[in-house]
């Protein structure tokens, strides 16, 4: 059984849990996921890991609670256990792949909406431990929806907007993409997108226009995880991929994003998911 041994409140909606793994901890890497269940009579969910901890055996997850099944786990405490807590799963994140020379010549580009932050973070957080620093940009619609935030400032150059101004730049993270680079003279050589497919989207258009090779995440298409339901399949490239074992994380530029949405809507009006489309911790 894996145990919650932290739990707190990110914002509404929004949980943290440390959880009690330590075979995943010891061998998981940033970009991967989980499958999580809170019971037997469980619906299987795909949580990005949002960090690990290999010495104290703990993983972390961050849910938003949108329909039964996320709302069922963040009823959960701290000392109850989830029944099934698989992982790792999916390919890391593909810097990873870079040698050291190589990647401490790059100038990353993390943009991240939503609750999109928290699987972010463990990106920026291993690039930070090999000396290379990368900008951050978090975007929300108010203020009050930020996550992560105080943790991405330990790891990276962090850059707020919210589509309301409440704080940071006023406009969303595309727009302040834009400024940074047209306005403040930032160079890039990648960038990596999680949140809202419609975010990702334009993140990646944007990212095209200037040139910059993007990476997005498509964990929001997962129900099975293991590649044999078919329901995560997407168009990259004029190819058919499956998100839980190609992915989670493809080229921008090739993703066929309104197929995507299409597929992500399909679980909208699902009467066992009431409302709750398939998600990952961005849920949102």
């Amino acid at each position: 059984m894996f145990e919650i041994v932290t739990k707190r409140e990110l914002a509404a909606n929004i949980v943290e849990m440390q959880v009690k793994a330590p075979l995943i901890a010891n061998s998981a890497k940033p970009g991967q996921f989980l499958i999580v269940r809170t019971d037997r009579y469980g619906e299987r969910i795909p949580l990005t890991i949002c960090d690990y901890d290999a010495q104290a055996g703990t993983v972390t997850i961050v849910t938003q609670s949108i329909g039964l099944s996320t709302k069922k786990i963040n009823a959960m405490n701290v000392g109850e256990c989830f029944d099934d807590f698989a992982g790792p799963l999916g390919n890391p994140s593909d810097l990873l792949e870079l040698d050291e020379e190589t990647l401490k010549k790059e100038k990353v580009l993390f943009i991240a909406g939503g609750v999109g932050t928290a699987p972010v973070y463990p990106q920026v957080k291993w690039l930070k431990a090999r000396g290379v620093e990368a900008d951050v940009i978090i975007g929300a619609r108010t203020k009050d929806l930020f996550t992560y935030v105080s943790e991405m400032q330990e790891v990276g150059n962090v850059y707020l907007c919210t589509d309301d101004g409440s704080e940071g730049f006023h406009g969303n993270v595309t727009a302040l993409m834009k400024h940074l680079i047209e306005n403040e003279g930032k160079k890039y050589t990648r960038c990596v997108i999680i949140g809202p497919m419609i975010m990702m989207k334009f993140a990646a258009l944007t990212a095209k226009q200037f040139g910059i090779p993007s990476m997005v995440s498509l964990n929001a298409l997962m129900v099975d995880g293991t590649g044999m339901c078919g329901a995560c399949r997407v168009t990259v490239g004029n190819e058919t991929k499956f998100t839980c074992v190609d992915g989670p994380e493809f080229n921008g530029a090739l993703v066929d994003f309104d197929e995507a949405m299409r597929r992500q809507n399909m679980y909208k009006n699902n009467p066992k998911t009431k409302g709750e489309t398939k998600n990952c911790s961005c849920h949102g």
